[in-house]
C-alpha cells in the first residue's frame, strides 16, 4: 500500500516523528569502514549555558548541509557533537541562583560549590542538544562529549604536563584582562570593547631641578599613582637632553626616570608617555626592557590598595575624580580634551575590564605559532574564503604568551601542586601524595582552573579519545572541515590548529569554513540592546524547521554577513509548499506499475529537456557543495524545482498523464525518477520534507538520508533536444509575456503563425503552443505576411497572431518602436566595445567573441522589430 501525502503540509505533523525514525534507524551514527574514506566535522560545542540563537542556528545547518551531502556520497561521515563547560558563564549562572538562596561559593565550599554545578549541568545541560535536534541536526549522538568529561580531562592534563616539561607552560606575572566583579582573568575573546565618550587629561610632570615640565596625556588619571617612569622616543629631538633625569610624579612626590624607547609615537600628541608596568601590556614591556618597578595600585575589585597611599579603598572612578581634583588644585592639569575610546568590557557583567598585573599560568605561543602558520601558509589548512587567513596571520604573527589560569571553581583545576617545605611545584597528570622535589606529604593544589580555551583547542582530537590511540582516532582524525564565525578565528581556530600539530603531528582539519553573521531585516546586529533578536525555535514552530534552514542556506556566502526576515521565511516555506503539491500531484497520478525510480525505454523531446536539465542540476549542485557554495547550489535547485520542473515539465506532462497508456506511463516514470533526484539533491538543506515524500514515492532503501547522491549521467546529456526545446518555450513564454501585456485572458484563443529557419523543431512543439499558449492552431513555416497581426520575436522565431480587434494598433506599433531603440542602444554599446582598440586586444578571447555574438544577436532582433514596424504599413 502506498503512503499518501496529507493535503497540506504541516511540519509540526512531520519534523519530530520523522527525527525520531532516524534516531530508531541509527541513521545519524558514523562506523568505522576501511572500504569507506571517512569526513569529520567536530561541532563548535556551544555553551551548556546557552540558548539556540540565529547565529547558532546558521552554524549548525551549514555543518548538517555538509554532513548530510557527504554522508549520501558514501563517506564515512562522522559530525560529532559536544558541548562546553563555559567556565564563567556556568559558574555566574550558579553563583547567581545561591545568591538569591543567600549563599556563597565561600559558604558552601569548593566541594558542595562543584556538586551543585554538576546538577546545574545534569538538570540544563542538555537544553541546547534538544535545540539542535529540533532544528534536524544529524549528529552521532552516540558520541556526544563535554569538555568536562573523564575523557577530556585525561586529555588536558596531559597536554599542560607535556608542555610544562617542554617549557613552554610557566607561571609568571604579566598583565592579564581582569574582571573585578568575576574576580578572575578572561581571555580577549571574552572582552567586547564598545566606543565610548571619555577624556584625555593632559598633565605637566616638572622636571627634577630644572624648571621645565613634560606634558603628559592620559585616558585614565588613577593609573599614575603606579608610574615608574616617563617614556620619550630615543630620536625625539626634543627631548634627547632629558634622557636620563628625573620627573616629579605629581601628587605622589616621588623621583621616576626619563627613559627612552622606541615604543613612543613621536607624531601622537606629546611624543611623551607615562609608563605603568602594572596597569598596561605595553607598559610592561618597556618596564622589562628598563627594569623598571612594577607597582600595582589595585585590589582584585579594582580598589585602590595600601600601595595608592590616602587613596586607598576608594573604586577606580572615586580615585579618578580624587585625583583630578589634586592635579587642578596644585596647577598641575593643563587642559582636558573630548576623547572618544574602545573601553573593554566584561562580556559576562559588562564590568569594564582591567589591564592588571597578576601571577598567573601563561603559555609560551612563538614555538607554536611557527608550525601553525606553515599549516596555512603551505595550503595544508585553509580558509574558505581566502582572505580570512589575513587575520589568522595578523595574530599569530603577533601573538603573545597565553594566560590560562582563571580565578574559579568550575572548570579543570590547574594539575600542579605547591610544597608548604621547599616552595617547589609539582605539575603531575596524576594527583601526587608528597612533593616531587623533598618527598614532604605537605602540599596544596593550585586553587585556579584553565582558562576553557584550553580544553576546547584539542576538541579535533581530546573528542575521538586522545591521549589514547583509539581505533576512532586513528580512523577520523585528521578532520576534514571545521565551520564557524569570523568572530573566533584567533581565539578557537589558531589554538586548535596549534594544538592539532603539537600533539597529533597533523593539522586539525583541511578546511576552515568561514560564515558571517545573521543580521536583521535592517542589516543591524542582532542583540538585547535593539531588542532585535529572533528566536529559531519560533521560527521553526511557526514555519518549520526545513523553512528556516533553506533560508538560513538561500544567499548565503562564505564569510559574508546574511539579512533574516519573515519574508524571507515565508517565501521558503511557499517553496516547501510548492514542492509538497507537486508531489502530491505525482502521486495522485501514479499507476501500481511504476515500482521504482527508473527511466521509460522512450523518451519524447520534453522528457529529454527536462532530463538533460536535470543533469546539468546535478552536476553544478555537486561542484557547488565540492566547493562550499552552498548558496549557489540551494538557489539553483529552488530555481530548477520551481520553474522548470513544477512551472514546465508538469505542465508539460498534464496532457500525457490524460491520455493513459504508454505515453502516460512514460510520463508517470519520468516524473518519479526526476522528483526523487531533486528530493536527493534537497535533502541536505530541506531534510524533514524530503524524507517524507521520498517515503511515499516508490522508491529503493530505508531513508533518503542513506541513499546515494544523484551523479552526472553522460547518457542523460541531450544537449541538442534541450537547446530546441528551449527554443518552444522562448517562443510560448513570449507570446504569453505578450498577451499578459495586451490584457488578453487565456481563454481567447487565437491562431499563431511561427516564422523560423528551424521548421522541425516548432512542428514538434505545436501540442505545447496548443496548451501552453492559448493556440487554437498553429502554423509554421519559414515566412509569412499577415498584415496588421500583433508579432512576436525571439532569438528562433518571429510569430504572428492576428488579434488586430483585441489591441490598440498603435499602441503596439509605439511598443516595438520602444522595443528597437532598447535594441538600438544595446547595438551602440556593444560596438563602442569592440571599437575600442585596448579591449580587443587586452581582454580574453572568449569574451571579445561573446561580444561579437550579442551583437550578431542584436542585429537580427534589430532586422526582426524593423520588419514587423512596417508589418503595420
Amino acid at each position: 500500500m502506498r503512503k499518501e501525502l496529507e493535503k497540506v503540509y504541516d511540519p509540526k505533523q512531520v519534523e519530530d516523528r520523522t527525527y525520531q525514525f532516524w534516531l530508531d534507524g541509527n541513521y545519524f551514527h558514523a562506523e568505522r569502514d576501511p572500504d569507506k574514506e571517512p569526513y569529520t566535522i567536530v561541532i563548535p560545542p556551544p555553551n551548556i549555558t546557552g540558548q539556540l540563537h540565529m547565529g547558532h542556528a546558521l552554524d549548525e545547518t551549514l555543518q548538517d548541509i555538509l554532513i548530510r551531502f557527504r554522508r549520501m556520497q558514501g563517506r564515512a561521515a562522522l559530525w560529532l557533537p559536544g558541548t562546553d563547560h563555559a567556565s564563567i558563564a556556568t559558574e555566574a549562572k550558579i553563583v547567581e541562583a545561591m545568591r538569591k538562596e543567600g549563599l556563597t561559593k565561600e559558604m558552601l565550599g569548593r566541594e558542595k560549590f562543584l556538586e551543585r554545578a554538576w546538577e546545574w549541568k545534569r538538570v540544563f545541560g542538555g537544553r541546547i542538544i534538544d535545540q539542535l535536534k529540533k532544528l534536524g541536526s544529524s549528529c552521532d549522538w552516540e558520541r556526544e562529549r563535554f569538555t568536562l568529561d573523564e575523557g577530556c580531562s585525561k586529555a588536558v592534563r596531559e597536554v599542560f604536563v607535556n608542555l610544562y616539561n617542554k617549557g613552554l607552560i610557566y607561571r609568571g606575572e604579566r598583565i592579564i584582562n581582569w574582571c573585578p566583579h568575576c574576580k578572575t582573568s578572561i581571555s580577549e575573546a571574552e572582552v567586547n570593547y564598545s566606543e565610548k565618550d571619555g577624556f584625555f587629561w593632559h598633565i605637566n610632570y616638572p622636571i627634577v631641578g630644572t624648571g621645565e615640565v613634560l606634558e603628559i596625556a592620559t585616558t585614565r588619571p588613577e593609573t599614575m599613582l603606579g608610574d615608574t617612569a616617563v617614556a620619550v622616543h630615543p630620536d625625539d629631538e626634543r627631548y634627547k637632553h632629558l634622557i636620563g633625569k628625573m620627573v616629579l610624579l605629581p601628587i605622589v612626590n616621588k623621583e621616576i626616570p626619563i627613559v627612552a624607547d622606541s615604543y613612543v609615537e613621536m607624531d601622537f600628541g606629546t611624543g611623551v608617555v607615562k609608563i605603568t608596568p602594572a596597569h598596561d601590556p605595553n607598559d610592561f614591556e618597556v618596564g622589562l626592557r628598563h627594569n623598571l618597578p612594577v607597582i600595582n595600585v589595585m585590589n582584585e575589585d579594582a580598589t585602590i590598595n595600601e600601595n595608592g597611599g590616602k587613596f586607598a579603598g576608594m573604586t577606580r572612578e572615586e580615585c579618578r575624580k580624587a585625583i583630578i581634583a589634586e592635579l587642578e588644585a596644585g596647577g598641575y592639569l593643563k587642559s582636558v580634551e573630548p576623547y572618544k575610546h574602545n573601553v573593554g568590557g566584561c562580556y559576562r557583567c559588562d564590568t569594564t575590564i582591567e589591564p592588571r598585573i597578576s601571577k598567573q599560568w601563561f603559555v609560551k605561543m612563538e614555538p607554536l605559532a611557527k608550525p601553525a602558520n606553515e599549516a596555512v601558509r603551505s595550503g595544508k589548512t585553509k580558509f574558505v574564503p581566502e582572505r580570512f587567513d589575513k587575520i589568522y596571520f595578523n595574530w599569530m604573527d603577533n601573538v603573545k604568551d597565553w594566560c590560562i589560569s582563571r580565578q574559579l571553581w568550575w572548570g579543570h583545576r590547574i594539575p600542579a601542586w605547591y610544597c608548604d617545605d621547599c616552595g617547589e611545584i609539582t605539575v603531575s597528570k596524576e594527583e601526587p601524595t608528597a612533593c616531587a622535589h623533598c618527598g614532604s606529604a605537605h602540599i596544596h593544589q593550585d586553587p585556579d582552573t584553565l582558562d576553557t580555551w584550553f580544553s576546547s583547542a584539542l576538541w579535533p582530537f581530546s573528542t575521538l579519545g586522545w591521549p589514547d590511540n583509539s581505533e576512532d582516532l586513528k580512523y577520523f582524525y585528521p578532520t576534514n572541515t571545521l565551520v564557524t564565525g569570523y568572530d573566533i578565528i584567533f581565539f578557537w581556530v589558531a589554538r586548535m590548529i596549534f594544538s592539532g600539530i603539537e600533539h597529533m603531528g597533523e593539522t586539525p582539519f583541511d578546511t576552515v569554513l568561514i560564515h558571517g553573521l545573521v543580521r536583521d531585516a535592517q542589516g543591524r546586529k542582532m542583540s538585547k540592546s535593539l531588542g532585535n533578536g529572533i528566536d529559531p525555535l519560533e521560527v521553526i514552530d511557526q514555519y518549520g524547521a526545513d523553512a528556516l534552514r533553506f533560508t538560513l542556506a538561500t544567499g548565503n556566502s562564505p564569510g559574508n554577513d546574511m539579512r533574516f526576515s519573515d519574508e524571507k521565511v515565508n517565501a521558503s516555506r511557499n517553496f516547501a509548499n510548492k514542492l509538497w503539491n507537486a508531489s502530491r500531484f505525482i502521486l495522485m497520478n501514479l499507476s501500481d506499475a511504476v515500482e521504482k525510480p527508473e527511466l521509460p525505454a522512450s523518451l519524447t523531446v520534453e522528457d529529454k529537456w527536462v532530463l538533460s536539465k536535470y543533469n546539468t542540476l546535478v552536476k553544478e549542485v555537486t561542484d557547488n557543495l565540492d566547493k562550499f557554495e552552498l548558496g549557489m547550489a540551494v538557489q539553483k535547485l529552488y530555481d530548477f524545482i520551481w520553474d522548470i520542473f513544477c512551472d514546465w515539465y508538469i505542465e508539460l506532462c498534464k496532457a500525457r498523464l490524460g491520455a493513459g497508456g504508454e505515453t502516460a506511463l512514460a510520463a508517470q516514470q519520468v516524473l518519479v525518477y526526476v522528483m526523487t533526484g531533486i528530493l536527493k539533491l534537497l535533502h541536505p538543506f530541506m531534510p524533514f520534507i524530503t524524507e517524507e515524500i521520498w517515503q511515499a514515492l516508490p522508491h529503493e532503501g530505508e531513508s533518503i538520508m542513506v541513499s546515494s547522491w544523484p551523479v552526472y549521467d553522460e547518457a542523460l546529456n541531450f544537449a541538442t533536444e534541450e537547446a530546441q526545446f528551449e527554443m518552444v518555450m522562448a517562443a510560448i513564454r513570449a507570446i504569453r509575456n505578450r498577451r499578459a501585456e495586451m490584457n488578453v485572458p487565456p481563454s481567447k484563443k487565437a491562431s499563431i503563425y511561427i516564422a523560423t529557419d528551424e521548421p522541425a523543431v516548432f512542428e514538434a512543439g505545436v501540442p505545447f503552443f496548443l496548451r501552453l499558449a492559448s493556440a487554437s492552431e498553429v502554423k509554421v513555416a519559414g515566412s509569412f505576411e499577415i498584415p496588421g497581426a500583433v508579432q512576436v520575436i525571439t532569438d528562433a522565431a518571429r510569430i504572428f497572431i492576428p488579434m488586430d480587434e483585441l489591441i490598440d494598433r498603435e499602441k503596439e506599433i509605439a511598443r516595438l518602436n520602444a522595443e528597437k531603440a532598447k535594441v538600438e542602444k544595446e547595438i551602440a554599446a556593444v560596438n563602442g566595445k569592440l571599437a575600442n582598440q585596448g579591449f580587443v586586444a587586452k581582454a580574453p578571447a572568449a569574451v571579445v567573441d561573446a561580444e561579437r555574438a550579442r551583437l550578431a544577436k542584436a542585429r537580427e532582433r534589430l532586422a526582426k522589430i524593423e520588419e514587423s514596424i512596417a508589418a503595420f504599413g
